[in-house]
């Protein structure tokens, strides 16, 4: 079937116009490098041809993401491999941080700007907090779309989504408005998923949104007091990616396989991506702890993963230990890893959580980021999975103690971990997003060119 339609470039001009009015720009801007106008658009006659509208074809998926954090990079990267495992060649999946390819300072700045506030926390906790009240972060929010949103707009054009997946809490506000002006609002399903897992910035809802996944309930009750509705809400838990989730692992296997002691319990330090937080002091606090003096002999052994901090792995590999040690830099399977251990000791970031509970591993969490993670601990405590302390020698004791005099403690943590582990999250997300995708009519297909012409009927 061939239908000819009048060509929608007056239409893309009333939008901008339309846009122009609320300060975003609008007659008389120049056109840049990523306009949303096709080239065929400027060349034609007025009129644009559209194969049957109603085939099927490969949807785009296009995932916002930024690297604030090494969490919702995973998170995407997740989703993204769960879409080809469940899909294959159905969807076809972008990971993008729009701010950084399209926007300006300092929404293309995100990334620097969040680790300098890391590395200077009560920076960080204050911004947190102080951006909590709405009317504070819708002003922030409208400012910076008076300044980027033809941009934001020209990079989601670039992709052509037929569904977006936010997993940042800033890149909700601006691409829904941008769907909105350009009558996109039925085409394009939006998404989101949250990658918290208890204490959320209010930014992560919105009730425009076609769904929003929370990765547990308390999470979800913070999107009902934030004006979503139930039928937006569903609670799967924390996207991990799917290699993770499905590995059959055997632990006599794994550490016959990286060389470990095959008896030994084994306790995981880890430092996160860049190896922060106290990994030195702990360390060498474990080293004397699981060694029994008496008999003199180890009682355990330590895997220390220091993440990309080269200076602190070779600190740790300059130090003489009395217990089987192995010091790693930045590891890409941590299944296997955390598969060959008994318990873990790490900060409380969303994504090591979520793995370490599927592993079954009992948790020691002995630092937290003011604001989202900070409602992670009592998440794990109240649970029963694990305790609390920043002490290095309080860790040490506590491990020890595991590991000997308390096995019977180490056993029911491992089993509460495993309960509040959420393996299928990914698989349940990317499957609802693909119910959604199946009730939307034909008109979803429509090309791009042709949708603001269409925006009374979608």
């Amino acid at each position: 079937m061939v239908m000819t339609v009048a060509s929608p470039k007056n239409s893309i001009n009333t939008v901008f116009q339309r846009v122009g009015v609320y300060g975003f720009g609008g007659s008389g801007h120049k056109r840049r490098k990523y306009d949303t106008r096709d080239e065929e658009e400027e060349e034609g006659e007025g009129t644009m041809e559209m194969m049957q509208i109603g085939a099927e074809r490969t949807k785009n998926v296009l995932i916002l993401m930024s690297d604030t954090g090494g969490g919702h990079r995973a998170s995407a990267e997740a989703i993204r491999d769960a879409f080809r495992s469940e899909f294959g060649d159905e969807y076809q999946v972008f990971v993008k941080d729009v701010w950084k390819e399209y926007a300006g300072w300092p929404l293309n700045d995100m990334e620097n700007s969040y680790k300098f506030m890391i590395k200077h926390v009560q920076l960080w906790k204050v911004a947190f907090h102080s951006t909590s009240p709405r009317w504070i972060h819708s002003f922030y929010l409208a400012a910076m779309a008076a300044f980027y949103a033809k941009e934001v707009e020209a990079g989601l054009m670039e992709y052509k989504p037929d569904i977006i997946i936010s997993v940042h809490p800033l890149m909700q506000h601006i691409p829904l408005w941008v769907l909105k002006w350009q009558g996109l609002q039925k085409k394009v399903i939006f998404v989101t998923v949250i990658t918290d897992l208890n204490t959320c910035h209010p930014t992560w809802f919105h009730p425009g949104v076609n769904r929003c996944y929370c990765a547990s309930e308390e999470v979800a009750k913070r999107a009902l007091l934030d004006g979503l509705e139930e039928s937006q809400i569903q609670v799967f838990g924390l996207p991990i990616r799917p290699s993770f989730c499905r590995a059959v692992l055997s632990k006599d296997d794994l550490r016959l396989e990286l060389e470990m002691d095959p008896v030994l319990p084994t306790v995981l330090l880890m430092g996160g991506g860049e190896g922060m937080g106290p990994v030195k002091k702990t360390a060498k606090a474990l080293g004397e702890s699981l060694f029994d003096e008496e008999i003199g002999k180890p009682i355990g052994q330590l895997i220390v993963i220091c993440g990309r901090n080269k200076d602190l792995v070779s600190t740790l590999e300059a130090l003489q230990w009395k217990i089987p040690v192995k010091i790693r830099g930045f590891e890409t399977q941590m299944e296997k890893w955390m598969g060959a251990c008994d318990c873990i000791i790490t900060k409380a970031g969303p994504g090591t959580i979520a793995e370490a509970l599927i592993r079954g591993l009992p948790i020691i969490l002995n630092d937290y980021i003011p604001g989202q993670e900070k409602g992670n601990v009592p998440y794990v405590v109240d649970n029963g999975a694990g305790v609390f302390t920043r002490s290095p020698k309080e860790t040490a004791r506590l491990v020890a103690e595991w590991f000997s005099t308390k096995t019977d403690e180490l056993k029911r943590m491992s089993d509460n971990a495993l309960k509040l582990a959420q393996p299928n999250a990914v698989f349940d997300i990317v499957k609802d997003i693909h119910e959604l995708a199946c009730q939307r009519g034909p008109l979803v297909n429509i090309p791009y060119s042709l949708t603001s012409s269409f925006s009374s009927l979608i």
